[in-house]
């Protein structure tokens, strides 16, 4: 009886998963384990193994969505029975799935030895006929000879052979795409997590009311406190980060402007109980950049170290790929961290992760000059731009989280009473 390959459950919040690439072709053999099927739901993606070795068949092409328990292929143990699959009509199957709720560990895919591919060689003692201009022009053109049948005498290679071999060189290199005048250096097909984030982003700003309030906080204190943390690592057993801090102060801030913790659900502001705060990670995938944001759960419920451990371990899992969807799901604020890259004082637009109603961006820590009683003096600044929902937070609002959340910074006291 042939294996199923189905759409599997990846946690409470999945339904359905759209099909991104098939990574075998119809027939194919396989066997058990292999990778036959990369898949995405809203937010991550998963590469489906195959239950048992054989021969695959294809039920569901690329590009649609099936919802979980869909059988997508089949893999028949046999090539009669894989033919008997192929002519039988298609039709809609399912089968119960398991959930799975952790990722596998991840595991270093072994890397091949390189070695050098030498051109081939004529036979050992065997001289190589060719005629003194086809061998100029072979060298001009960089042909290698030992690969030429020549149509000469006897063998020979002669100039209307190499003449051939320099035109179907020049056929195999493709020719500049040219766009307008322009020459294309590269093209990236716009799919998978590229395609993901440009739509996300794209109807966020489509259906609502963004707003961004800018500011800066002093911070002088917070920089002495994180450097008495660092020197106690051993003894609390984390090393905090910038982003520790701003997650347990982003959370306590909420915890006295509520409203900043909401969602617009048709026509209900919903004010959540949970305070979620998603923490954008950036990763590379296949030589491009994307960004993912998992959560941190309950984050008005924990100290530092908690946080610190929840958040590098989600970003562990996020730049191995080994993301659940429920790690990226239930967020109610988002924090997109960008002082890692540097780059000096700057604010930006972040744009709100929907259904959230707010998203805070942070910049790098930079020296700037300040007024501080009367006096010039230069303080270590970090910028902040609030983007927020006009439909569901207004500006008195904002403005009063933006203020407890400058004060925690500015006095690391406040931040762990």
């Amino acid at each position: 009886m042939a294996e199923y390959i189905a759409i599997p459950k990846l946690g409470m919040s999945m339904t359905e998963a759209t099909l991104v690439e098939w990574r075998v072709k119809e027939g194919e053999k396989v066997e058990k384990g292999d990778v036959v099927l990369l898949i995405e739901t809203e937010k991550t993606e998963w590469e489906v193994e195959a239950a048992g070795a054989g021969l695959v068949h294809i039920l569901v092409e690329e590009n649609v969505e099936a919802p979980v328990g869909r059988v997508v292929g089949l893999i028949a143990g046999t090539k009669e029975e894989l033919e008997t699959l192929q002519k039988e009509p298609a039709k809609e199957m399912f089968t119960t799935v398991p959930e799975i709720t952790e990722a596998p560990p991840a595991e270093a895919a072994p890397v091949p030895a390189a070695r050098a591919v030498a051109p081939a060689k004529a036979q050992e003692g065997k001289r190589i006929r060719i005629s003194p201009v086809a061998r100029k022009m072979a060298e001009e053109h960089m042909i290698d000879v030992t690969t030429i049948t020549g149509t000469g005498p006897d063998g020979r290679i002669v100039r209307e052979d190499i003449q051939k071999a320099v035109e179907t060189k020049k056929e195999a290199v493709p020719r500049a795409e040219v766009v307008e005048f322009k020459r294309v250096k590269s093209t990236i097909p716009l799919r998978g997590m590229r395609k993901a984030i440009g739509q996300h982003m794209q109807r966020s700003l489509s259906v609502s009311a963004q707003l961004t309030s800018m500011g800066e906080v002093d911070m002088t204190e917070m920089i002495k406190h994180r450097n008495a943390l660092l020197e106690q690592e051993e003894a609390i057993g984390a090393r905090i980060s910038y982003t520790d801090i701003l997650v347990l102060a982003i959370a306590r801030a909420i915890n006295d402007n509520p409203i900043i913790n909401a969602s617009l659900i048709e026509s209900e502001i919903k004010v959540w109980e949970d305070i979620n705060i998603g923490v954008a990670v950036a990763v590379e995938q296949d030589g491009e950049w994307g960004l993912i944001v998992p959560v941190v759960r309950n984050a008005d419920r924990k100290n530092l170290v908690e946080i610190d451990k929840e958040v590098r371990s989600l970003t562990e899992k996020a730049r191995a790929g080994k993301l659940m969807p429920d790690d990226v799901s239930g967020g109610t604020f988002t924090l997109t961290n960008l002082g890692a890259f540097g780059g000096g004082w700057g604010f930006g637009t972040p744009i709100i992760n929907q259904p959230e109603s707010a998203i805070l961006g942070t910049g790098a820590i930079t020296d700037r000059a300040v007024v501080r009683d009367g006096q010039i003096v230069i303080r270590p600044i970090l910028t902040c731009s609030f983007t927020y929902d006009h439909r569901v937070i207004d500006g008195a609002p904002a403005a009063q989280f933006m203020v407890s959340l400058t004060q925690l910074l500015e006095n690391p006291a406040f931040l762990l009473l």
